[in-house]
């Protein structure tokens, strides 16, 4: 018996064991380098707790002031620029010649008078790198163009000798601010060459604001090459466009206009340029905002915010001790008012010496809270970041829809980089641009550097993913 079991049982547990099938173990799933949400809170308690954006602003705005091209101004900002990249942490920081226009603004004034009445002063700004009137009174009858289709219809015979004003308001109906300037900026209406052809004499518009109020916003003229004659052009504000609209409509105006503005040739100013090196490769990472800002301006939302929050996303990485793979990059852009050529100048740089960019990021609308980013670029690229939406909604951050990229990083479109524009609350952005009302008291701390928040955040997305 004890023999018989003895055989039985090793069978009767070899068969219970052998019948315990034994289920494949499930592949683990590769744990991520890295916690998003967790770095994303890491960026936001670093500059929400230690930035140094809002100061940085301070000191340019207040402590600078106007910085136009070709002006001791620009000099003091460059200088300030260098300055503080290096502390924000630059590790290679250098200047990039630009050859920039001379313009300089002079005495202007803009007189109107009926026929039973006294000349009238309106406040007003000439057009940048507008013709003047050589500093004596151009006297002449106004006429009113409202739209397109009247100025289609304008027989020279009309437009000639005449100060011609156009009342065109940005489009209320449109809600993204951003959309209605570029609409009406564009319009051949406001074109100093287009109205000369007509054989008049002058142009005055109707500021580019969203505001109600008289102060004049200033906008850069565009002549045509083959212009016989550059008119002087300028703008007024709206309460007193639309006084002046009124007036015209019961009687005939007359204008008297005397600017002393000319234009010197050209100088030499900088884009000032500070990087971080990448540790695994020296393709770039490109911010980009402007230095520049118009002659009577503090320039504080256009663009002193975008020059501070580039800055921000470097001391960041290196206040978290990031070892960024690509070199991050920023530029500081001379001559974005009246020329451009900071910005034709760096990607000229760029193509000539073949660098390798994979992205450019830019912020020029304003330091209001962030929505979102607009992404220029190929739809694949845009599937990418698209996965990304879920990190950044903590923050505010959901617009990732618009395809659009603010004139500074504009050019490097042509060298097929991807291009992406951080997406505000512009809704009082226009109130104050290009304004004597663009000051450093308009800017909220705690928008500015939630602005750099998520610049820096999306930095570091591209800088561990692509």
């Amino acid at each position: 018996m004890k023999k018989i079991l003895l055989i039985i049982f090793p069978l009767f547990l070899s068969g219970f064991l052998f019948s315990q099938k034994k289920t494949p173990s499930k592949k683990a799933k590769p744990i991520p380098k890295f916690n998003y949400h967790e770095e994303f809170k890491k960026i936001s308690d670093e500059i929400f707790v230690h930035g140094t954006a809002y100061d940085n602003l301070g000191e340019l705005t207040k402590g600078i002031g106007s910085r136009f091209s070709a002006t001791p101004g620009y000099t003091k900002a460059t200088e300030w620029a260098e300055k503080n990249l290096k502390e924000a942490g630059a590790e290679n920081i250098w200047k990039q010649e630009v050859r920039v226009p001379i313009w300089i603004r002079g005495k202007e004034s803009l007189q109107i008078k009926t026929s039973s009445g006294d000349w009238k002063n309106i406040k007003m700004l000439s057009f940048g790198n507008s013709e003047g009137t050589k500093g004596k009174d151009l006297t002449a009858d106004i006429l009113l163009v409202n739209n397109v289709q009247e100025l289609v219809n304008l027989r020279i015979v009309d437009a000639k000798d005449k100060i011609i004003f156009v009342n065109y308001p940005i489009d209320p109906t449109i809600i993204s601010t951003v959309d209605s300037y570029m609409i009406a900026a564009k319009s051949k209406l406001i074109s100093a060459s287009v109205i000369g052809q007509k054989g008049a004499k002058a142009l005055i518009i109707r500021s580019l604001t969203t505001a109600s109020d008289d102060i004049p916003h200033a906008k850069q003229v565009y002549y045509e090459p083959d212009d016989k004659a550059r008119i002087p052009a300028m703008t007024i504000g709206a309460r007193s466009a639309d006084e002046l609209e009124s007036l015209l409509k019961k009687t005939s105006v007359k204008a008297k206009i005397n600017m002393s503005a000319e234009s010197k040739g050209e100088t030499i100013n900088h884009n000032i340029i500070g990087e971080i090196p990448g540790k695994k490769d020296s393709k770039v990472i490109v911010l980009g905002a402007q230095l520049d800002s118009w002659d009577f301006a503090e320039g504080a939302h256009d663009d002193g915010t975008g020059v501070v929050q580039c800055m921000e996303v470097l001391r960041t990485f290196k206040a978290l001790g990031y070892d960024n793979n690509h070199t991050i990059r920023v530029v500081l852009y001379a001559n974005s008012e009246n020329g451009g050529m900071g910005r034709e100048t760096y990607a000229m740089s760029v193509k000539k010496k073949e660098e390798k960019h994979i992205l450019a990021l830019g912020s020029d609308s304003g330091g209001y809270s962030p929505r979102g980013f607009s992404l220029d670029m190929s739809p694949q690229r845009r599937r990418l970041i698209f996965e990304w939406k879920n990190y950044f909604l903590p923050y505010g951050i959901y617009d990732f829809n618009q395809t659009y990229a603010i004139q500074d990083i504009a050019p490097l479109k042509k060298l097929d980089i991807p291009l992406v524009e951080m997406v505000v609350d512009t809704q009082r952005y226009f109130d104050y641009h290009h304004s004597e009302k663009d000051t450093f008291d308009k800017v909220n701390k705690r928008e500015l550097l939630l602005g750099a928040v998520a610049m820096t955040q999306f930095v570091f997305m591209i800088d561990k993913n692509w």
